[in-house]
């Protein structure tokens, strides 16, 4: 199960009259390096592009995936650059994801790529794009 919902990315799908229901697809490939891009295109649509958690997947969620902006704060102001690796990698669950909606984006990007570092490279970028947005 685990294996399965980290090859796959979490989209909104608006219905008439209806909450809002995810639906589960492949992760698209990327060229991108920015971490910026990587986060829109793989964590937005549930933290939101501001990483606040008002992606638009997030009322489809069983739990709120979390203000990403608070990290440092909620670390008496060290962002946990260790700890995000261990969760992005899926060597750490956070307690929110429950059954562990969030994909292991260190095993998706390694998929992704036929280069191992270059998607080292994707996951220092997106830790940097992340600690980038805390809250001061």
């Amino acid at each position: 199960m685990v294996t399965l919902l980290g090859s796959i990315a979490i989209i909104a799908i608006p219905g008439y009259g209806q909450e809002t229901t995810v639906k589960r697809v492949p992760p698209a490939p990327t060229t991108a390096i920015s971490g910026r891009t990587l986060f829109r295109q793989y964590c937005a649509a549930c933290h939101g592009i501001d990483g606040k958690g008002n992606g638009p997947a997030t009322s489809a969620l069983k739990e709120s995936p979390g203000d990403l902006t608070q990290l440092a704060k909620q670390n008496g102001g060290h962002f946990p650059e260790e700890k995000f690796t261990r969760v992005l990698e899926g060597e750490e669950t956070v307690a929110a994801h429950g059954s562990r909606d969030m994909p292991v984006w260190g095993a998706v990007l390694n998929k992704l790529s036929s280069n191992p570092s270059m998607a080292q490279t994707r996951l220092h970028a997106l830790l940097d794009f992340v600690e980038g947005i805390q809250a001061k």
